[in-house]
């Protein structure tokens, strides 16, 4: 895999989380709401990964980059 084509999933996978940590961060926690605003993204990103053909072993990379955007979501609010 190309490092361009990496950096530009990785970047969506980060840009595609804030809205969602923006969400999250207003809501208590552990509700139903909550675990939706925090599970929902996650069928995109693995689709994502495989329409790419992303190696397993860069599979942290990916799972940094939704958390980063779930945090810089939730710092937004």
């Amino acid at each position: 895999m190309e490092a361009i084509t990496l950096a530009g999933l990785l970047a969506s996978v980060y840009l595609f989380n804030l809205p969602f940590g923006y969400w999250r961060a207003n809501i208590e926690k552990l509700t139903k709401e909550w675990m939706v605003a925090v599970h929902l993204p996650v069928p995109v990103i693995v689709a994502l990964r495989i329409v790419y053909g992303v190696d397993i072993v860069l599979i942290p990379l990916f799972v940094l980059a939704f958390f980063l955007g779930q945090f810089s979501g939730g710092r937004m609010r």
